[in-house]
């Protein structure tokens, strides 16, 4: 049954307070955030008004590239922007999360990238083959018409759906259209607004949520033994290449009904003991190792940061923090050798790996 009724406790000021306590979670002293909380009862009390007369327009963007671990252009909102997300997915996250696949591990609490790959390797080891995809562009590529959709037959509350809407249309691209479908016309990317900003909170739940359906119609699928996605990586497993063959033709026809392509180099049926790519470690029989691409990136990183320590740039203690980090991220695969000849040289990784 939809969700009804969300919007006056969303926009309760014990909501839009809590909301706000959460969205400067380790960024209290950046300077938007102090000229938040300079006047927090006047902004909050603002941002009530306007979300309950229905005036509430979100603001312009901040983008900026990043190139690690791949070319992506982030968005980031204002921060009174950032607060109406937190408040909006307090809302609707939990019950929706509720239908979700348990083979669906990014952005969820309790989940995640390790315990993702800790299922990919446990299916690796009990069946022979694997279908792996990607899909091409997704967040730039998700059709907002049907992600409208989407939401409108799962919240039944008007005013939550008019926040939403606003969200939405905040981010959406207008652009020259990344695919052409059957029955487009060269109005079609005028007429069907696309894409989610990649760095919103909100952006994080929609993206899951719009693939859901797709994940428990892929792992239902006769001869599909395992299913896992993690963001827009998808798994399944099989101990014949046959279901895989029709999974993947499957898998095409849903993603184009979602106006959406499979990735045509990384989507590829294979044999599990040959070794699959997975959340940045190669995944083989008895080993788990870190991608190449990954270790040269990580030992470059490494290296800036022990070139700032020695100049006197960078605290040891704010290296040796990010170090505890990469560690942990390392001991997730069979790595001690490689973390110890990593490591060994730098005073402030005293008693690591």
């Amino acid at each position: 049954m939809a969700l009804a009724n969300l919007y006056p406790r969303l926009t309760s000021f014990a909501s839009l307070q809590a909301a706000a306590r959460r969205a400067q979670r380790g960024k209290r002293y950046r300077p938007a955030v102090l000229a938040f909380n300079a006047n927090l009862e006047a902004e909050l009390l603002g941002l009530q008004e306007e979300l309950r007369s229905f005036t509430y327009k979100p603001g312009p963007y901040r983008q900026f590239p990043i190139r690690d671990p791949k070319p992506r252009l982030i968005s980031a909102a204002p921060f009174r922007d950032r607060v109406v997300h937190h408040a909006l997915c307090a809302a609707i996250v939990p019950p929706l999360e509720r239908g979700f696949h348990r083979g669906s591990f990014a952005n969820r609490r309790g989940y995640g990238s390790h315990r993702a790959l800790r299922r990919f390797t446990a299916a690796a080891a009990r069946h022979r083959w694997v279908l792996q995809a990607d899909i091409r562009l997704y967040f730039p590529s998700i059709d907002l018409t049907i992600l409208r959709a989407q939401l409108a037959a799962a919240i039944g509350c008007p005013g939550t759906l008019w926040l939403l809407d606003q969200i939405l249309a905040n981010g959406a691209s207008h652009g020259p259209a990344l695919d052409a479908f059957p029955g487009d016309s060269l109005l079609t990317p005028l007429e069907r607004p696309r894409g989610l900003p990649i760095g919103n909170l909100t952006s994080q739940f929609l993206a899951n949520l719009h693939l859901n359906a797709l994940d428990h119609t892929l792992s239902a699928l006769h001869g599909v033994r395992a299913y896992l996605r993690y963001v827009d990586d998808l798994a399944l497993f099989a101990d014949h290449p046959e279901p895989l063959q029709r999974a993947r033709r499957r898998l095409e026809a849903e993603l184009a009904a979602l106006r959406l392509r499979a990735h045509p180099v990384k989507t590829q049926i294979r044999r599990c003991r040959d070794g699959a790519s997975f959340v940045g470690f190669v995944v083989r029989p008895g080993r788990l190792r870190v991608r190449n691409h990954n270790l040269r990136r990580g030992s470059r990183r490494l290296k800036l940061q022990h070139k700032a320590v020695l100049a006197g740039t960078l605290p040891a203690t704010v290296a040796r923090t990010s170090l505890l980090s990469w560690n942990a991220h390392l001991a997730h695969g069979h790595t001690w050798r490689l973390r110890r000849r990593l490591f060994i040289s730098l005073p402030y990784a005293a008693d690591l790996p």
